[in-house]
């Protein structure tokens, strides 16, 4: 019985974050393609407007303003589904990183010697 209610909770906290991965995927296919709409009618906007050229309106903040701040947003929304671990940064990073520079020095050492 005990193990059935385990299984569950596993299965319950997975299926969690399934839907988490899931929704910032979402965010992210919305992200790109709502700013790829916003900054074509902003270079569209401007090039009507100033008779500037595509290239000069390209040079406008307003192009890629929408994509900065809500860039902040995604990551943020990134850090919060898959956490700092997915930066690389683990206890297991560190002693795997504090094992190579080790050999590393190791390596040298030995080198030094046969000199």
């Amino acid at each position: 019985m005990e193990d059935n209610y385990i299984n569950e909770q596993k299965y319950l906290r997975a299926k969690k974050r399934v839907k988490a991965i899931k929704g910032f995927y979402g965010h992210l296919i919305s992200y790109v393609l709502v700013n790829i709409f916003i900054s074509a009618i902003i270079i569209f906007g401007i090039t009507r407007e100033e008779n500037v050229s595509i290239l000069d309106a390209l040079s406008n903040f307003g192009v890629y303003s929408t994509w900065f701040f809500w860039g902040i947003g995604m990551f943020f929304h990134w850090l919060g589904v898959f956490g700092f671990s997915s930066l690389g940064f683990t206890k297991n990073w560190e002693d795997k990183k504090i094992k190579e520079l080790m050999e590393q020095d190791r390596r040298k050492s030995t080198s030094l010697l046969k000199k």
